[in-house]
């Protein structure tokens, strides 16, 4: 008798949404039409279900009159703030594709971004932190300050032609996002319920940048059907629940924020809350508090910030039940103090991807301790899992290989981009997602790590995240990260970055010997670097590729050379 392969299908109830954003936003303010939908704490801003509807609509029909159509795609460049968000739903209510753009982008990304995908409308913050988005903006089409609004002709940027800017002075050329709205006519706003009749939920309705570590960013398009049922299904994960109210602190750009977050909002009639444009542990720890969320959402290292926060013992956290951790591995240790400290009786772990919309598997609410904390839970509803080997061959149960996705959250595909699409989607409408992982007897699935973290030391396949659970188990360590680096004799040796608790000092020696006799030699690490921080991405994950690169330069190391 053969073991179970690594297949496992998600349940067929309850059925999927089908129909659009538009529709979702309509049912949202007919069934809690005074409840909470958006408070923005930064910004002081208390929008209910109705009043935010209505600001939606008002807003899609000065697209509208700006002479935007269908299909036509519009950039959003900005922190968390109420205006992104109405942003993502006037454009999805008459069919707009928006496109998010990254808060961190330099120039030639923004300019590769727009273009990659001939953005016409572009609303952008001012500025964020060190980012200065208006005079990039201007330098790359300097033609704005001496052309008439919504007549842009820019030799850097030909698609683009209206430039829309939340907040600041005034600026020729530009329009200020407040004035959109006004543009509007009653025939604007009669065409979007013309529109809105129109629209088909596979439609594309949003396009995010993947931030590859390699080449060129890819514009992974999304549907209507992709994101608002995969709000739908986390949101059921979590328990989430009309009046609850969810603190959003990840970065709307991203699928974090704007499909685990906003969209799970919209489709279980909870409050969207942000504490700040960008993400700040002592302003979540303060809005929990303020707000009395009961819901939080982070990747591991945001949830760390706030459980090492010299303040967080003044704070009463007791509204808190659910939320989503995600985005990067999870250490089991942090689960547990999450659940512990911060009464998050109710998180769960989420793993998934940009392209699979984002959410493939999900810890459920009801699932023992142990589970929650040591893996990412289940298969998600309407979607199948298998976990293949190099030659593309299903593997048992419990072995490791590639984790691939099918089903309702498969992307559209990568803008303009049929190549690249075909090597992440094959002809199966299997999504690769670059994953190493195992599913248990259980259907239980554990992300060992990305097949390019992988480090193959004299032979040995190493998973450098068992080498990080291990180590988040010493009691000076706040954070860890093990990468690989080149070594002449093993091909790959062991580099451990470690981050201490406030107030720690440790040896190499010191951190070295707590793993020996506790995890195999080969897995000891021979480097050791204690740091302060990590390079990461603006949604908070961990960038390998730099430790690597920047490890390779303090050591003198070239690339092994391989057969």
């Amino acid at each position: 008798m053969t073991s179970k392969l690594s297949l496992v299908r998600g349940a067929i109830e309850p059925a999927l949404l089908e129909h659009t954003i538009g529709e979702a936003l309509l049912r949202a303010a007919r069934q809690w039409p005074k409840q909470e939908a958006l408070v923005s704490v930064h910004q002081g801003i208390r929008w209910s279900y109705q009043d935010f509807a209505f600001r939606v609509d008002q807003l899609a029909a000065g697209f509208l009159a700006l002479g935007l159509k269908p299909g036509d795609r519009v950039g959003v460049w900005a922190p968390n703030c109420a205006e992104w968000t109405l942003v993502q739903f006037a454009t999805a209510r008459v069919g707009l594709i928006q496109v998010n753009i990254n808060p961190a982008y330099r120039l030639s990304e923004v300019e590769y971004t727009l273009n990659k995908v001939g953005v016409k409308a572009l609303v952008c913050a001012e500025k964020f932190k060190t980012s200065d988005y208006a005079g990039m903006i201007t330098e790359l089409a300097p033609e704005i300050a001496t052309s008439k609004r919504n007549e842009l002709r820019s030799a850097r940027l030909p698609d683009l032609r209206a430039i829309i800017q939340i907040g600041g002075a005034p600026r020729p050329g530009w329009y200020a996002f407040e004035e959109i709205a006004g543009l509007a006519t009653g025939k604007h706003l009669a065409q979007i319920a013309d529109i809105h009749e129109t629209l088909d939920r596979n439609d594309a309705i949003n396009i995010q940048f993947t931030s590859g570590t390699t080449g060129l960013p890819k514009g992974a398009t999304l549907s209507h059907r992709n994101i608002l049922n995969n709000a739908y299904f986390v949101g059921l994960g979590m328990g989430l629940k009309p009046g609850d109210r969810l603190l959003i602190p990840v970065p709307l750009y991203h699928c974090f924020g704007m499909v685990m977050g906003n969209l799970a909002c919209i489709v279980h009639g909870a409050a969207m809350v942000y504490s700040s444009e960008g993400y700040e542990p002592l302003a979540v720890l303060k809005t929990v508090e303020a707000e009395k969320c009961t819901g939080l959402h982070g990747v591991p290292t945001m949830f760390i910030a706030e459980l090492e926060h010299p303040e967080f013992d003044k704070f009463n956290l007791k509204s808190l039940r659910t939320g989503v951790m995600a985005g990067s591995p999870c250490p089991i240790e942090v689960m547990r103090k999450v659940i512990d400290r911060m009464n998050m009786t109710q998180v769960g772990i989420g793993y998934g991807m940009t392209e699979t919309s984002p959410v493939s598997f999900q810890t459920a609410m009801n699932d023992p301790l142990e589970r929650r904390v040591s893996t990412v839970g289940r298969v998600q509803p309407h979607l199948e899992v298998k976990v293949i080997d190099p030659e593309g061959e299903i593997v048992r149960r419990g072995e490791p290989g590639e984790l691939c996705t099918r089903g309702y959250s498969v992307m559209i595909g990568y803008w303009n981009d049929r190549e690249k699409t075909a090597e992440a989607v094959d002809g199966e409408g299997w999504m690769h997602t670059g994953d190493l992982a195992t599913i248990d007897d259980e259907g239980y699935c554990n992300i060992v790590g990305r097949i390019k973290d992988m480090v193959i030391r004299g032979g040995e396949n190493v998973y450098p995240r068992e080498i990080e659970e291990y180590l988040f188990r010493h009691p000076k360590i706040e954070d860890v990260q093990v990468i690989g680096v080149p070594d002449p004799k093993y091909g790959e040796e062991i580099c451990a970055w470690v981050k201490l608790r406030g107030g720690e000092t440790a040896t190499r020696e010191e951190i070295i010997e707590f793993c020996k006799g506790q995890i195999a030699h080969y897995k000891i690490p021979r480097y050791v670097k204690f740091v302060d921080s990590f390079p990461m991405t603006v949604t908070g994950k961990i960038q390998k590729f730099e430790m690597r690169k920047a490890m390779m330069a303090e050591l003198g190391l070239a690339e092994a050379k391989t057969a």
